[in-house]
């Protein structure tokens, strides 16, 4: 333990960076994965063919290929991601607005390859609601834009709110791939440094990681847990 508690600062800036890749890569895959799961239930044939081709591809390929692409294929597409320096949120997560671009690029494998999964879970969402009331909204006008608006995706996020959370938690793991993929500071990068490096033990360094990605991912387990009890209970 005396290996964590003489680099807490190298894992405590390391955990920093981690939670905001997994803040802004979770936000990006429940944009994608909302707009995935509309165009898969949409009543225009080539929009349901779009959104069931994207997730036939992203849940039916690694995320390390993911990575890959993202990391080295865009740059030889010739794009640094700039469109991720959105004014604003660059002040909040300065990682953003710096010129090395292997954060964005971890922002958008993580968002792609996760947001196929929101997809699904959503979708499944979507399924639960009675067929019944978005019947009822048709009957009284509503288009169908309105419709899930109004109706049927408040309904379905409450529904997947669980099986989300799970697919975030999953995320929030799959992003140690990132310090293998050019993000320097993050958790996985950090540890890597102080093995290969500093020639710190490997055993102690990664029990330090796998610490800091519990305080990630258990808090959001136990309110998972309490979510779903609830629901239980009111059923």
């Amino acid at each position: 333990m005396s290996t964590i508690a003489d680099h807490l600062d190298v894992f405590a800036s390391g955990f920093w960076l981690t939670l905001q890749l997994c803040l802004l890569s979770a936000v990006g895959a429940l944009i994608i994965g909302t707009l995935m799961a509309v165009m898969r239930i949409s009543p225009v044939p080539p929009l349901r063919a779009v959104g069931t081709a994207y997730v036939t591809v992203f849940r039916n390929i690694p995320l390390t290929i993911v990575f890959f692409f993202s990391a080295f294929g865009l740059p030889a597409l010739g794009s640094n991601a700039d469109f991720l320096r959105i004014p604003g949120l660059t002040s909040l997560f300065d990682r953003l607005g710096i010129d090395l671009p292997y954060f964005r690029f971890a922002i958008i494998a993580l968002s792609l390859y996760t947001g196929a999964f929101i997809c699904e879970a959503l979708r499944a969402g979507i399924n639960a609601v009675p067929t019944g009331q978005a019947e009822a909204a048709r009957a009284i006008g509503l288009t169908f834009g309105q419709n899930l608006r109004f109706v049927v995706l408040p309904q379905a996020w409450k529904a997947a709110v669980v099986p989300l959370g799970s697919v975030i938690i999953a995320m929030i793991k799959n992003s140690a791939l990132a310090g293998f993929f050019g993000v320097v500071g993050d958790l996985s990068n950090s540890g890597y440094s102080l093995i290969t490096v500093q020639g710190e033990p490997a055993i102690p360094v990664m029990i330090g990681i796998s610490i800091f990605y519990l305080i990630l991912t258990v808090p959001l387990g136990v309110l998972l847990d309490q979510i779903e009890k609830r629901r239980a209970v009111a059923r």
